[in-house]
This record gives structure tokens, C-alpha cells and sequence, in this order.
């Protein structure tokens, strides 16, 4: 992705409007960095109203993406400065299985998802687009969220955003080489922590997983969706630290603790980059389906490599454009 996009003040229609026009990617880098949704809508407002500011200050000398970014870089090592790492339950403590209890932590202690919708922006070509969802997969923020704020902002800046390492260098107030010498140990860091980068698009093999995923979830054929699962594959199902690996125990929770899910419906949504789902349960007091989790896909070539249920709904369905509840008849039996 590169920001670095001519701008002209008489060209625009108006200068609130060419804010407006970055937000996508200012979103997309100020998720990267804090790995949360809420706080990166907050280091996007605070940018945009400090670029408004100091609006006159703005000479073209480089493009307003960059002028953009180097606002919002600021305002999210501010941030962190405050901050804990975000992180995924498999981060958090040793495997668990059907037997483990169910602690919740608390929210500021996660990595959250992101609306694909929110992040690509709307004339961005299909390169640009592709690039986006390959810099936000879960996989590749939690794996980030390991570098020190400084070292997270130069790897981004440099590597994603399309900074020199002169820009950078000046923006962290730093030289060169040592700038250079933080992007080493950054790269190395990233490299044990994410796995290699997945294609932008899906492939027909991973269109054909992800309808039989959603044909063997809303069926509730456990054997049919474990196949589908890879030996290693890890659930887990923020807040609650527990996680799980391997279709036998996936199965186990979903047929035993997690039975209550049988009868659910799922409604299609796009969420860091890959297939996401809102699950929609049977309610029988009501007699409607009601939202219960926001269900994330993580693919492999061939197979599910991870299965995430986020519980909290009313903090994620509205940002996903999810409804409140689905209408319709409810079977009688869904056993």
C-alpha cells in the first residue's frame, strides 16, 4: 500500500474531503498498530482533527497520505504508551480442553477484528486492495503486536506504508542506521511469529472450504466439519482465555459445552482479510434468532487453520453492518 498519491489543494474539492478520503488507510495503519478497532477509530479522529488544525501548515511537499500517516504514527505511539500488548487467547496460556474453565479477560487485552469494509478503500485497484487484506490477516497483527511500539511504527512505515528510511528515521527522531538496525530486529521478530503471506484473493479450493464450512456449521455435522479442519487447527472464543487445538476436542466442546450453538444460523461478512461470519442463535423464548458470536475463518491451502467466535456482538455487529436478529421460523426440534 502506498499513500504517496499526488494532492493539490485546488484539485480537491475541499480539504475535509481529502481527509476524508484517506480514512480507509489510516484506519487499516492505526489498527496495525494498537491491534483494536475502538482505539484505531480514536487515533483516526485525532489525526484528522489535528491535520485540520494545522491544515495551513500543509506546503505539498510530499503527499497528504504521508503527511497523514506521520500525524497518525505519532498519535499511536502516544497511545501505546499506555497500553498493554494485545494478544490472542493461544498467546495467553497453555492449551486447554472440554474440561477447562471459562475465564473471561478483560477487553482491553485483545486483539480484535476489523470490517474489511472499513479498511479498503473504495477506488483502490485490486492490487492495492489485495495488499490491504494481507497486512491485516489476525495472524499478521498479533504478530506485530510483539515489537515494541517504535519498532512496530518503523516496520510499518517502511514496509507497508512506503516510507524511505530517511522519512522514517525522522519521524522516530532517530538516524539511519539505527533505524535500519530496529527494522533488522523487527523483521526477524515478525518472521518467527507470522507465517508466510497468503494470497490476497481465494482460491476455488478455499471458496469450496468456506460453503462447506457454513454447510456442515448450520447442519451441525461435526464429523463433516472436523474434516474439514486441519490436525493442528486452533478455536478459541475471546473474552474467555480457553482455547483449543485438533478437530477431537473442537468437535468435543462444539457436541458437548457448546451444543446450544445446534440450529444456529450465519450470515456472510469479511473481517482481516478473510472469510467471517455473524452466528445467529435459536432462541425459542422469542422465537427469532439472536446474535451470539462473530465467527472468523483463518485458511490454510486446503484447510481450516483456525476457528474465533467473538461473543461480545454488541461491540462488533454494528461495526460489521450485522443485524440485530434474524427473523423466521425456528425448528421445532433442533436436535
Amino acid at each position: 500500500m502506498n499513500p504517496n498519491r499526488p494532492f493539490s489543494m485546488v484539485e480537491a474539492p475541499s480539504f475535509e474531503f481529502a481527509l476524508d478520503d484517506e480514512r480507509p488507510r489510516l484506519l487499516a495503519h492505526c489498527y496495525r498498530m494498537l491491534g483494536s478497532l475502538p482505539d484505531a477509530d480514536d487515533a483516526v479522529q485525532e489525526t484528522l482533527l489535528r491535520a485540520y488544525r494545522s491544515r495551513d501548515s500543509f506546503e505539498g511537499r510530499s503527499s497528504l497520505g504521508t503527511w497523514l500517516h506521520r500525524i497518525a504514527t505519532r498519535v499511536c505511539l502516544d497511545m501505546l504508551a499506555d497500553q498493554r500488548r494485545r494478544q490472542r487467547a493461544m498467546e495467553m496460556g497453555p492449551v486447554g480442553n472440554t474440561e477447562s474453565p471459562l475465564v473471561e479477560v478483560a477487553a482491553e487485552c485483545w486483539l480484535e477484528p476489523v470490517p474489511d469494509a472499513l479498511v479498503l478503500p473504495p477506488r483502490a485497484g485490486p492490487e492495492e486492495r489485495a495488499e490491504i487484506r494481507q497486512r491485516i490477516r489476525l495472524a499478521y497483527v498479533a504478530a506485530l503486536q510483539h515489537l515494541p511500539p517504535r519498532q512496530r511504527a518503523a516496520l510499518l512505515l517502511t514496509d507497508v506504508v512506503g516510507f524511505s528510511a530517511a522519512e522514517a528515521a525522522d519521524l522516530l527522531e532517530t538516524s539511519v542506521p539505527a533505524l535500519n538496525s530496529a527494522l533488522q530486529r523487527a523483521r526477524a521478530t515478525l518472521a518467527r511469529h507470522a507465517p508466510s503471506p497468503a494470497p490476497g484473493e481465494l482460491t476455488e479450493e478455499q471458496l469450496g472450504l468456506v460453503e462447506r464450512f457454513v454447510d456442515a456449521f448450520e447442519r451441525y455435522d461435526m464429523e463433516a466439519l472436523t474434516a474439514l479442519l486441519r490436525e493442528d487447527a486452533t478455536m478459541s472464543m475471546p473474552p474467555y482465555s480457553l482455547w483449543l487445538r485438533g478437530p477431537g476436542d473442537i468437535a468435543a466442546w462444539m457436541t458437548g459445552r457448546g451444543a446450544a450453538c445446534r440450529g444456529s444460523r450465519l450470515v456472510p461478512t469479511h473481517a482481516n482479510g478473510a472469510p467471517a461470519f455473524g452466528q445467529y442463535k435459536p432462541n425459542p423464548e422469542t422465537g427469532r434468532y439472536e446474535p451470539w458470536a462473530l465467527v472468523m475463518l483463518e485458511l490454510g491451502e486446503s484447510r481450516i487453520e483456525g476457528l474465533t467466535f467473538y461473543l461480545d456482538t454488541g461491540r462488533f455487529f454494528p461495526r460489521f453492518g450485522l443485524p440485530e436478529f434474524l427473523p423466521g421460523s425456528l425448528p421445532s426440534n433442533p436436535e
